[in-house]
């Protein structure tokens, strides 16, 4: 795949007519367009090393700021990465709903670390989320959310190093080697991040959406109870 900026200005991306992200404004997953590329001679005389360009979302018109590494200063053109870094990051949702409110507040501030690529920002506090839970649940609520973890794993067919580094973000203690702690990157805290959201909702969602419903059919078991009575009892005094 090439992108490059070549004399006339002008962006050239092998991918732009699938070029697609999560606008962070619509949280639309949409196609977005080039509309402001930086001039070619300022960047062959200023030569920096990153290159930003901003896009148009197709969906709500929105800017969309990118960011991409210069991979060489060619004669008629500026070659990028292929990789770009997004500014600003649609920020992931979640059901709080259900959640003690010392879970809440870290998970909230985990999801902020990661909107904003903040990753091994986004680790730690999703260890101490994992914590608040695992002391929110008593007696062997570590293990429950390690067996939980295992399970979703395998579910999700995670690979073994990409698995071994969640696992030590999550259940590495504060009195553990610094060493021991993994550098998170981008797809390492994708990785995190869905199965953290799956521990919640198994942890709090699940059972809140269970329970809610059990006391719906509850009240509308003891509502329709006496006019089912009452109808009987016409019928037989007929």
């Amino acid at each position: 795949m090439s992108v490059y900026v070549d004399a006339n200005s002008r962006l050239h991306h092998d991918q732009e007519r699938s070029l697609a992200l999560n606008c962070p404004h619509c949280q639309v997953f949409s196609h977005i367009t080039a509309v402001s590329v930086p001039q070619y001679a300022e960047l062959v005389s200023a030569r920096p090393s990153h290159v930003g360009v901003v896009y148009r979302c197709d969906s709500c018109n929105a800017p969309i700021f990118l960011r991409f590494a210069v991979k060489m200063y060619a004669a008629n053109r500026v070659e990028l990465a292929n990789n770009f870094v997004e500014l600003e990051r649609a920020r992931e949702k979640f059901n709080f709903t259900y959640l003690p409110e010392e879970s809440e507040k870290l998970f909230r501030e985990a999801l902020g670390c990661y909107s904003a690529g903040h990753f091994n920002a986004f680790a730690s506090m999703c260890r101490r989320t994992a914590q608040a839970v695992i002391n929110d649940l008593g007696e062997n609520g570590r293990m429950k959310i390690f067996n939980q973890l295992a399970e979703a794993r395998e579910m999700a067919e995670i690979d073994h190093e990409t698995f071994g580094s969640v696992k030590r973000a999550l259940f590495n203690t504060d009195a553990d080697a610094y060493p021991s702690m993994p550098e998170i990157g981008a797809y390492e805290s994708g990785v995190l991040l869905e199965l953290v959201k799956d521990m919640l909702y198994e942890a709090y969602v699940r059972k809140g959406k269970l329970q809610q419903a059990m006391m719906v059919r509850r009240f509308f078991a003891e509502e329709s109870l006496p006019k089912i009575t009452s109808i009987g009892r016409a019928v037989s005094s007929d």
